[in-house]
Order: C-alpha cells, then structure tokens, then sequence
C-alpha cells in the first residue's frame, strides 16, 4: 500500500535510482522493469571492517607456546606448532534481536514510528484516514442489512481484485502484460477507490520494495518488527524518501496525464464514492461500504508485506524472505503465493501449480482469451530450473 497523500513536492534528495533489484536475480534473464540511470545514495567507504582475530586465554596460550620435557626444562614449540595452536578458532553466528511468533525472522533493527520523531501533516493525514476508516467499521454490527453486506463484497472485488492486484500490482508494478488504454486506466481508477493511494505512488513504493527487498532500504521489511511492515510504516512518509530517494522510478505512468491527473485529485475521488453510497442506501451503506471494505482491503492488502515474508515456505532461490502463504493467496486473489512472485516478478501468474488458486490470473487469462490482455508474460521452464532451491 502506498501512501495515502502525495509524498513532499520538494523532497530532501532528488536521485535517479534503477528499478532492478541490487541482488542479482540467479538464472533470470527476463527483466521486468526497465532500468534507468542512478547516484548511488549510500557510497561505499571502501573501509573493510573486520573482526579481531579471537584472543586465546593467556594461560592457553603459553600452554600452546611452552612445553616441559621430562627433565624440568623449557623448550619453544616449532613455529608451524605454534601457528596451528593459536589459529582463531570460528564463531558462531550471533543472532541478535526476537524472533518473529512462529516463524524463524529476527527483527534485527525495531523501528519505532509513533515517538521518537516529528510527525509532519502527511503522517498525521495518514493516519487519520486509518483510524476514520476503523472507527467507522465499528458501527457494522448496527447498521447491517444485506444491501449493504453485497455492496461491500462487490467494492471488495472490484477495488481488490480489479484495482489492486490487477491494476496496481501486475498491469502497472510490473507490466506483466498490456491492455487498451481505455481499460488500463479504467481498472487503475478502481484502485484509487481502495484508498491506498494514487498509483503513482503506490507503484513507486512497490517498485522499491523490489529493489531493496528485505534490505535496509526496503519501505517495509519485517526485519524491522512485523507491525512495521504491516501498517505502521505508512505513518513515516518521509521514510521511502530517506532510504530510496525521490519517487523517480515511475517515469512511464509520470509522462501520462491521467495518471498525474489521480495524483493531484487522488482523495476527491473515495470521497465522491462515500458520497453516492451514502445516498443511495444511507448510513448501513457507507458503514460497510467504506468502513469494513476498505480496512478489509487494507489488511488484506498489508499482509502480503508482513506474513508472506513471515510465515509460508520457500520454493524459489529469491535471496530474500518472501514465502508462499495459501491463506493469504485466498484472502488476496492470489498474491499470496509471494515466493513465486519475487521469484519471477514480471510474471502474470503467480500460482504457478495447478493447485495454487490464483484469482487475478483467471482474470488475466480471460481477458487475454477475450484478447483485451497481449504480451502476458510468465516464467518458463529453463528460468524455473534456474530459480529452483536444489540447483
């Protein structure tokens, strides 16, 4: 999820930054994104630190140095002797920080994000729109009917399905196939209703996560605490800026007016829809059509960042902590199955076994049958076998 206001017009660092990842991908040679030129940020000091070698006990060592003979006197151990006795034996891995309930990730570096730091009015707008909207779903139990229940499942699946995992994720992320123009853009306007952004800068944000992914400059690692890279990220607008750079990575939606134009007029356009909810069947209908769908799409949304790199397995040698997660691809349309993504990012499919349910690929392939959806693209089999955790 992006920010829900518009990063700073004038942000501290102005930086071109690729939009591959700086780990290399093994065995991949399909880029998904296309790169374009970067300062590095953080410049490497060309200082190598090393650890002191481990110290051997003094009385271990003149142990090791001396040896007695049998008559009292002292004699020196051969040289090579010596070098073998006091080699710095190996240590351990020291693993610092908590361990993450029922998962084997260590939150390295916690990052606190509600003191500690000045809160700018991005923070404090973000923030007020998590809480409107969670307060807002209290009432549900209320102000039900089943009016309401269905307009909620309905926005549900055309902001979720339709607007993010379509739209925002695959179609714009990372290009995973082409539409018309007219569609394009129609579905990418049913993700500026899930009020998770404008799409500028919720594919920048996303486009970095990739880069940087689990690294010190990924937006929301759960390195960091598992409640960071679920939500509370959100709350530090300036974060993205200060690890990433600008949000230049998002030169192809910038040079379309459309997309500038949701940027400018993002927030008018969910409030016009609570407007005609509100209208059309009053409270119940805005109590569950803005307060439970959209917190159920945050969430839904929020735990492809936490859980899939938490909880699941493995499949694919992807270099960072992304895990496959069957109840989260349920929930999310099929973008739990988060391994074989980070895997294959400019894969349309990402439920790549027959077993793995994927919702937003049975879309894809219908429209791509229909022939509205061209150039979809997904992994094969030599780009599998070279990906694959036992080569």
């Amino acid at each position: 999820m992006a920010l829900v206001t518009s990063r700073p017009s004038n942000p501290k660092s102005q930086i071109s930054l690729p939009l591959r990842r700086t780990t290399r991908r093994f065995g991949s040679n399909v880029v998904p994104l296309r790169p374009v030129s970067r300062l590095p940020i953080f410049p490497k000091s060309g200082i190598n630190e090393q650890k002191p070698a481990k110290v051997v006990k003094s009385a271990k060592r003149l142990t090791h140095f001396l040896h007695a003979n049998s008559n009292g006197t002292v004699k020196a151990i051969p040289n090579a002797a010596f070098g073998e006795a006091t080699e710095a034996e190996p240590e351990p891995p020291v693993v610092s920080g908590k361990r993450i309930l029922l998962s084997d990730v260590v939150v390295e570096k916690p990052r606190r994000v509600f003191w500690g730091r000045k809160w700018n009015s991005l923070d404090m707008g973000t923030a007020g729109v998590v809480l409107a909207t969670h307060l807002l779903s209290l009432f549900a139990p209320f102000h039900f009917n089943w009016g309401a229940f269905w307009v909620a499942i309905a926005l549900y699946v055309v902001t979720g399905l339709f607007g993010i995992t379509l739209s925002f994720h695959r179609n714009l992320s990372h290009r995973s196939f082409k539409l018309p123009k007219w569609l394009e853009y129609l579905f990418a306007y049913c993700g500026v209703l899930a009020l998770q952004g404008n799409p500028i800068d919720w594919v920048s944000t996303h486009r970095y996560h990739h880069q940087f992914c689990d690294s010190e400059r990924d937006p929301h690692s759960p390195t960091e605490g598992f409640w960071f890279s679920h939500m509370s990220w959100l709350f530090d607008t300036n974060s993205v800026i200060e690890r990433c750079g600008a949000p230049n990575n998002v030169s192809d939606l910038e040079k379309q007016p459309f997309y500038k134009f949701m940027r400018s007029s993002y927030i008018l356009h969910p409030i016009a829809l609570g407007v005609l909810l509100y209208a059309v069947g009053g409270f119940p209908f805005l109590v569950w059509g803005m307060g439970v769908r959209v917190i159920w799409v945050y969430h839904i949304t929020w735990l492809v960042n936490s859980a899939c790199h938490v909880w699941g397995k493995q499949a694919w040698k992807t270099g960072d902590l992304s895990r496959n997660n069957w109840w989260v691809a349920l929930l999310a349309f099929g973008e739990g199955w988060h391994n074989n993504h980070h895997a294959f990012e400019y894969s349309a499919r990402h439920g790549l076994e027959w077993w793995q349910l994927d919702m937003t690929w049975c879309v894809v392939r219908l429209l791509q049958a229909i022939g509205f959806a061209t150039d979809v693209k997904v992994p094969n089999e030599t780009q599998k076998q070279r990906m694959a955790l036992n080569n």
